[in-house]
């Protein structure tokens, strides 16, 4: 963290990467060419250009990359729209980290992990997989399930077909919404699939999609014997100053940005139904 957390740094866009019809993957760096900071898998950073707004996005490239920082954003709004449309070479305004992030090297260590994702929900999942990866002899078996409306909208696909799916010890589960000429896989919904892939109880669970998706991938993951203490989700929504100075992301007793955005899921239990 920056001794003045609320004020940004400029750091510069090298690189943007088209996933989805409306995904896309900005690399950037400090002004110096550096990676801005060190982070933990699963914390955010805001991302801003004066003049046209301030969003706060998860940060996708795990902590073990000592390059640059990964964000991968779906064109959702004003801010999201300005992302799109720049080229590489631009500058933008950043600060963070923030938040508590994946507790990579307390109880996930040593443990079978299962991350399930829907759509977007990718994104913040992908650096704590990498991280994953990139300390193999810390952790056991690994099983990613994920799933999209089709399979263009399936993000990072050639770094799920081209790495994961070649890495001994990590199984990918992938589906789709609905039938697709081309697509030989499995198509269905992502809580159907965790259902009938039928995982054995003794893992920690990751899950990260759209609130519909987190509740019924929650029920099915407990309908296989899992107990909501073995699994962890993440909570993005209304996140505004990112220090738990403008009260948007208040809820209960808990700041988001500072308690959250990762939540184990028994811990939600004690919020207001509110959120």
């Amino acid at each position: 963290m920056r001794k003045e957390p609320l004020i940004p740094m400029v750091a510069q866009v090298t690189e943007i990467r088209v996933d989805t019809p409306d995904v896309k993957t900005f690399r950037v760096v400090g002004l110096d060419g550096k990676k801005p900071f060190t982070h933990i898998p699963g914390q955010c950073a805001m991302l801003s250009m004066p003049g046209v707004g301030e969003a706060l996005f998860s940060i996708t490239s795990s902590p073990t990359n000592p390059n640059f920082l990964e964000f991968s954003i779906k064109k959702c709004g004003c801010v999201t729209d300005w992302l799109h449309a720049m080229e590489p070479g631009q500058q933008i305004t950043l600060r963070g980290p923030y938040g508590n992030g994946f507790p990579v090297e307390g109880d996930f260590r040593g443990k079978d992990l299962l991350f399930i994702a829907g759509g977007i929900g990718l994104a913040p999942l992908r650096s704590v997989i990498n991280y994953v990866r990139d300390n193999r002899a810390n952790y056991g078996e690994v099983d990613i399930v994920y799933g999209a409306r089709s399979k263009d909208d399936l993000v990072d696909y050639p770094e799920i077909m081209e790495q994961w799916c070649r890495e001994p010890g990590l199984r990918v589960h992938l589906t789709i919404d609905r039938e697709q000429e081309g697509w030989d896989g499995h198509v269905g919904f992502v809580p159907n699939y965790v259902k009938e892939l039928g995982f054995d109880v003794n893992k920690t669970a990751v899950i990260c999609g759209p609130p519909i998706m987190i509740k019924f991938t929650l029920s099915a993951l407990q309908e296989l014997g899992f107990e909501k203490t073995q699994v962890y989700t993440t909570m993005e929504l209304r996140m505004k100053c990112g220090i738990g100075k403008c009260g948007r992301c208040n809820i209960g007793d808990k700041y988001v940005c500072k308690d959250g955005p990762v939540f184990r899921c028994d811990q939600l239990d004690r919020l207001p139904d509110e959120y």
